[in-house]
């Protein structure tokens, strides 16, 4: 059993906290950052922390009181210190540029791909083989990485492809006559 929401979320000094019955908002030096509340879930704030708990002890209760408990951190670290995520593109003629709210990649297709970067998300290119976002939501900078992957995946035999900084692409051996 898990016991993700036993552990309370510290809220740091420059961090707001507005906790109405339905819906909580964390404002902080990056931003602001809104989340509507489970009916199952009781959230309580006092000195500084954030505690969780769940409303009943069914199973469905304790396991949102956890989910909530992360969301909530992340939310405060977001609006505190901001998330970001670097992608490498690796192969002959791939570049990407950052050009105000659109990434222009460039992956060995006949035709250039243009990403629009939704609200909240910035990206930078320190070189033409790296790309930073940034954001102050977790999930969606998540999944403009992931989006941005998905145009060109790394292949396991040349290792071409757009991956993660951190990922490790497990490569194979060619095939044999």
């Amino acid at each position: 059993m898990s016991r993700v929401a036993n552990n309370p979320v510290a809220v740091p000094s420059g961090v707001e906290i507005k906790l109405d019955q339905s819906s909580l908002s964390v404002k902080g030096s990056k931003g602001k950052l809104d989340l509507s509340i489970h009916n199952l879930v009781e959230i309580s704030f006092d000195d500084g922390t954030l505690t969780f708990a769940a409303r009943n002890s069914s199973k469905e209760s304790r396991a949102m009181s956890g989910t909530f408990r992360s969301l909530v951190n992340n939310m405060v670290v977001g609006v505190d210190k901001g998330f970001e995520k670097k992608l490498v593109l690796n192969g002959v003629g791939y570049r990407a540029k950052a050009a105000g709210k659109t990434l222009n990649l460039t992956l060995g297709f006949s035709h250039p791909v243009d990403y629009t970067l939704p609200e909240g998300v910035t990206a930078e290119t320190p070189s033409q083989t790296e790309v930073v976002i940034k954001g102050i939501d977790k999930q969606l900078v998540g999944q403009v990485a992931s989006e941005i992957r998905a145009f060109r995946p790394p292949e396991p035999y040349k290792g071409k492809g757009v991956r993660y900084a951190d990922e490790y692409v497990r490569r194979k051996e060619a095939k044999k006559k």
